[in-house]
């Protein structure tokens, strides 16, 4: 039987051949985009006028809010391709706990914070995937992607325009189901 960290190394590689291919066949090289420049909602930006000010501001501040970059894969490629590398992430964490759950050497408080951060894992990524759902349903978007990252939830959008009643809308759900939390809502516009 294989190891985990074989296979593990397998699906990545083959991921890295799909994603090669596609790129060397897809008809237009540079069809490279990026989905946040002047489109990034935070707290702090409710309409569209701050929102280009906050991304600007973002980009010439290191400091200040985080711009995620993502390139256009085409279709639901992009959203799914993230939730693979989130799900293989957080895979890999709860692999390194049910280690130390599993080893004869591990004191008993370190088998209980290995549990407790597994459920944490657990409960994250229902909370996303209710949250995801939730969105959908509310206004219809295409498709949802959100991410919870420390002390930040990232929410990206695939719709042509996000209002700022609908970032904000949007911002509350994140908040009843997380807690108070910074946010930052994104879109990517859908291709026609």
């Amino acid at each position: 039987m294989l190891k985990k960290q074989t296979v593990w190394l397998l699906t990545m590689l083959s991921l890295m051949i799909v994603l090669s291919v596609y790129y060397m066949t897809s008809p237009d090289n540079e069809d490279l985009a990026y989905i946040d420049s002047g489109q990034e909602v935070t707290e702090e930006a409710t309409t569209t006028d701050d929102v280009s000010d906050d991304a600007s501001e973002a980009t010439e501040n290191d400091d200040s809010t985080e711009v995620d970059n993502f390139s256009n894969l085409g279709g639901d490629e992009l959203f799914t391709t993230i939730r693979m590398e989130i799900q293989d992430d957080r895979s890999e964490q709860k692999d390194r706990y049910e280690e130390v759950l599993a080893s004869s050497n591990a004191t008993t408080e370190e088998k209980n914070e290995a549990w407790d951060e597994i459920d944490k894992l657990d409960q994250l990524s229902t909370k996303e995937s209710i949250l995801e759902e939730s969105i959908i349903s509310s206004a219809d978007y295409e498709d949802v992607l959100v991410r919870h990252d420390e002390d930040k939830v990232h929410v990206h959008v695939k719709v042509d325009e996000l209002s700022g009643e609908e970032a904000n809308n949007i911002m509350q759900m994140v908040k009843d189901e997380f807690g108070e939390i910074r946010v930052d809502v994104n879109y990517q516009p859908t291709e026609s």
